[in-house]
């Protein structure tokens, strides 16, 4: 039903204007002046035309069988129309008007009254306090914006009225094109998920774009998302990306893993590209619409100056993209056939003198090397030949080539007629060359993910062990994680100072002696931590110097724990936490007592595949040490991976454990395994 917010027959504006300068008036003049092939109903007690259309007094006056209403009234109104249009049975509406939940809360009540008129009636609503909807190729236009862009293939959902008015006038001078636009306002009724859903399977629509400050079901945005993203590529920009959710919690995993990172995770999961800025957003979405993905991540670069081929080169490191090697054969083409001083290795530079047809049977060459995956062409401004000439051959050429190729004709003043044939061309154009590598990486994750296995998230269900249930409502953590998997070093629990020797001796020296409060997770911090005990003395010792520990810091000491010492090995922390909006998270990073200190982790929705726990270490500074660094050995990965999603299969399964975290994981070296050494959780 909400496909008629896109593809009206007959439009009813409640609140249409004479005045030029009022929204009412505007949303008249778009509907009219934007070819919109349907009917339109102007509704206004005090006029008997509006740019030569007849007005109608009432809602009640209207003819049956209106499909859309765009309300443009002071908001104390609003619900006693949206009554009135339900009488009518009108479906659909979007509410322009503002001075709702955004005012306070005399506005939250009103916003109330406007649900409930709504649900009473069964009518969809988009808004309030929103600017519209936009489809160039119905095409319509139910905003009042100056302005409307070109057809396209970039869809744009956004929470926020402003910067879909900011994108409609830069996309006209852009030149870029557009299939549907949307404006969400308050979401009262109609969520960005839906819109997802709705812009996603729109045939016209091959980018789905989106400004967020938040989402309104976490979990059905993962589902949807992941559908969507399939199908086509999903580019988001989050906003409001607080940290005040951590404040609150007492583990490191709570205070590492905010809603920005879950927001992150999110994205991630779903196969959703987050970008940082506008710019990088339609960056992205122009090339992802445009140009064929990479099948990998080698890049090579034509320019015809040094300095803004070093500045793509450095842009491409810092991405994670190489800088492909070219082929002997590849190099030697180029050598005979570029200028003397030109260089045939990557980046190919055909130096400033060079013109079109140089420019032409170096691309040619590159996009034809096996070891290449995409092009960057650079031209810095000269005045050998038109920068218009050189769009034509690069567009000609890319064209016949089945890899993506960006080019950066930089400059701003001379190049519109350039980018104007590279547009037609579908081949993107950034002023300046970092950006190709910025969209270049966007590029490869798309390609990843869609070859990835994420795509069908397992059953965690079916790992979860007899005793669990159990194990939690005793709250012994150190049996549940053993009963998913994860091993625990050699220990023994004591009361007293007589029984804290035996087991000593009984686990073998050396020992780790731990004092045993819950009201203390942070051990160390009280010094009721002593590691390296090498015999009887040492024990004795660590054991007068906790309970003195456990005295001064009012600590109720429940006993000690006698632990094998391990040596050798990496410190790193796995943790769980149950998010409000999209459940159960997995963070991993450099574990420790300096773990807040560095905060090196990253967080990932739950469960895990193998290739996403894969993923997950290698992009933090712990999976890199644990590949073997300097003096350290390569470790244990594979254990730790087995670690990493038996933890999330159990936070999927226990949704009743708020947090817990293995913290440290003790990693020994490749083959010697990975043991949990403190353990700590929360229902």
């Amino acid at each position: 039903m909400i496909e008629s917010f896109f593809t009206p027959k007959r439009v009813a504006v409640i609140g249409a204007s004479r005045d030029p300068h009022k929204l009412g008036y505007g949303v008249i003049r778009n509907l009219l002046k934007y070819k919109f092939k349907g009917e339109i109903f102007p509704v206004n007690k005090n006029a008997s035309e509006i740019l030569d259309i007849s007005c109608y007094s009432s809602v009640e006056e209207l003819p049956d069988g209106i499909d859309l209403a765009v309300i443009v009234l002071p908001a104390t109104i609003v619900p006693k129309i949206i009554e009135q249009c339900g009488a009518k049975e009108i479906k659909n509406a979007i509410v322009v008007s503002g001075g709702f939940s955004e005012t306070g809360e005399e506005g939250r009540e009103l916003e109330g009254k406007l649900k409930e008129a709504a649900e009473k009636h069964g009518i969809r609503i988009i808004g309030p306090n929103c600017i519209g909807t936009i489809d160039t190729h119905t095409p319509v236009n139910t905003t009042f914006v100056v302005g409307m862009p070109e057809q396209g293939g970039i869809g744009f959902i956004s929470q926020s009225g402003a910067m879909v008015a900011a994108v409609i006038d830069w996309a006209r001078g852009a030149g870029v094109g557009f299939s549907r636009i949307v404006s969400l306002g308050n979401q009262i009724d109609v969520t960005e998920t839906e819109m997802i859903d709705l812009i996603g399977n729109d045939r016209q629509t091959e980018v789905i774009t989106a400004y967020a400050e938040g989402v309104s079901d976490g979990k059905e945005f993962l589902k949807i998302s992941r559908e969507i993203a399939r199908k086509k590529p999903f580019v988001v920009l989050k906003g409001g990306q607080s940290e005040k959710g951590a404040e609150a919690v007492s583990s490191h995993t709570g205070a590492l893993s905010g809603s920005k990172e879950a927001y992150s995770a999110a994205f991630r999961k779903s196969g959703v590209l987050e970008a940082k800025t506008m710019e990088e957003m339609f960056d992205w979405a122009r090339a992802l619409a445009w140009q064929p993905l990479p099948k990998g991540k080698r890049v090579a670069v034509l320019t015809n100056a040094g300095g803004p081929a070093i500045l793509a080169v450095d842009a491409l490191e810092k991405v994670g993209l190489e800088v492909a090697p070219l082929t002997d054969e590849t190099r030697d083409y180029l050598k005979k056939r570029l200028p003397k001083a030109a260089s045939s290795k990557n980046p190919v530079d055909v130096l400033a003198g060079s013109g079109p047809a140089t420019y032409t049977l170096a691309l040619e060459a590159l996009l034809t090397d096996e070891t290449v995956d995409a092009v960057i062409v650079i031209q810095a401004p000269q005045d050998w030949f038109l920068p218009a000439s050189l769009a034509e051959v690069v567009g000609e050429t890319a064209g016949l080539h089945h890899k993506p190729v960006i080019a950066s004709i930089m400059g701003k003043a001379s190049v519109d007629e350039a980018l104007n044939i590279l547009h037609k061309r579908r081949v993107p154009n950034v002023a300046f060359p970092e950006r190709a590598a910025s969209i270049l990486s966007a590029m490869v994750q798309r390609k990843e993910w869609m070859n990835s296995e994420n795509h069908q998230p397992e059953d965690a269900a079916k790992y979860i062990p007899a005793d669990a249930d159990t194990y939690i409502k005793n709250e012994d953590w150190e049996r549940l994680i053993e009963a998913y998997g994860i091993k625990l070093p050699e220990q023994t629990e004591a009361e007293n100072l007589a029984e804290a020797l035996d087991a000593s001796i009984k686990v073998g020296y050396p020992v780790v002696m731990k004092i045993l409060a819950k009201e203390h997770t942070h051990k160390s911090d009280i010094g009721g931590v002593k590691v390296n005990l090498q015999n009887a003395e040492n024990v004795k010792k660590a054991w007068n110097e906790i309970t003195q520990a456990a005295e001064s810091s009012n600590a109720e000491m429940d006993g000690i724990l006698i632990q094998k010492m391990l040596r050798g090995g990496q410190e790193i922390i796995i943790g769980i936490k149950q998010d409000e909006q999209f459940g159960p998270l997995v963070l991993f990073g450099t574990g420790g007592t300096d773990v807040e200190l560095y905060k090196d982790v990253q967080t990932a929705i739950a469960p895990l595949s193998e290739s996403e726990a894969t993923k997950l270490i290698n992009s933090t500074i712990a999976g890199k040490k644990l590949k073997g660094w300097r003096n350290l050995p390569p470790a244990d990965i594979e254990e730790v991976k087995k670690a990493l999603i038996s933890m999330s299969r159990l936070a999927v399964n226990h949704p009743e454990i708020k947090e817990m975290e293995m913290n440290p994981l003790y990693v020994l070296e490749e083959g010697k395994g990975a043991f949990a050494i403190d353990i700590r959780g929360s229902k």
